[in-house]
């Protein structure tokens, strides 16, 4: 790993950032809308098909939790979203891979051509769980999350997506794993060097569909799945 260039800015300067920052995003939390269910106890009136309406053959709730147990459809939510904050479990079986995609749209074939992604990940068992940015709580193939978070599969994992303007953050069993801004420098030059670089629009839509990819292998289990708008 090359050795990051010297910051020449005051540490009483990075401090301001760091307040600022922690300013806007207390005030966007504290004014937020309150939380809405995506899940009912038996049904998923949020949610359609990535390739058609309702709820997709092979997705199933019950007792609020959404589940799958192989490749199916992706989902993505009816509504659209710009400035939120996401909340959920989730379970993974055995070498399973999915995640959670944001402010995607349909410009392309696929909704993680637009939308970046939370990676939903059993990184023992998984082949991405050998790459940090491929791994659990990742920004899928751009950001790394640490190692030794995510628990083992067939168990519940909690996560935050929170989305304000251009910044974004992951969380993972109350812990900040991830955090980037989709108008900097640095998400420009890693989106370059990745697959999504054939897509000029990824991670640029102001708002758009929450998804949860189901056209991986292995199981899924998704409950308390709620969502707030922040200014």
């Amino acid at each position: 790993m090359k050795n990051r260039p010297h910051d020449k800015r005051s540490p009483s300067r990075l401090g301001l950032v760091a307040l600022l920052w922690l300013g806007i995003t207390t005030a966007a939390i504290a004014a937020a809308d309150p939380w809405h269910a995506l899940l009912g106890s038996d049904s998923a009136a949020a949610w359609r098909g990535w390739d058609g309406p309702g709820l997709p053959a092979g997705w199933q709730v019950h007792d609020g939790i959404l589940a799958k147990q192989g490749p199916v459809d992706d989902l993505v939510s009816i509504a659209t979203y710009g400035n939120f904050e996401l909340r959920f479990d989730w379970k993974i079986g055995k070498g399973g891979n999915s995640g959670i995609f944001y402010r995607a749209t349909r410009e392309y074939d696929h909704l993680y051509w637009s939308g970046p992604e939370y990676q939903l990940l059993d990184d023992a068992h998984a082949p991405d769980g050998a790459n940090r940015r491929t791994a659990a709580g990742a920004a899928y193939g751009l950001y790394g999350a640490p190692a030794g978070v995510v628990r083992p599969f067939g168990h519940w994992n909690s996560s935050r997506l929170i989305v304000v303007g251009h910044h974004v953050e992951h969380w993972l069993n109350g812990r900040k794993v991830v955090d980037y801004d989709l108008d900097s420098e640095e998400w420009r030059t890693r989106v370059a060097a990745s697959k999504f670089a054939a897509y000029p629009h990824y991670g640029l839509a102001p708002q758009g569909l929450i998804g949860i990819q189901g056209d991986h292998p292995g199981s899924l289990e998704i409950r308390h799945l709620v969502v707030r708008e922040l200014p």
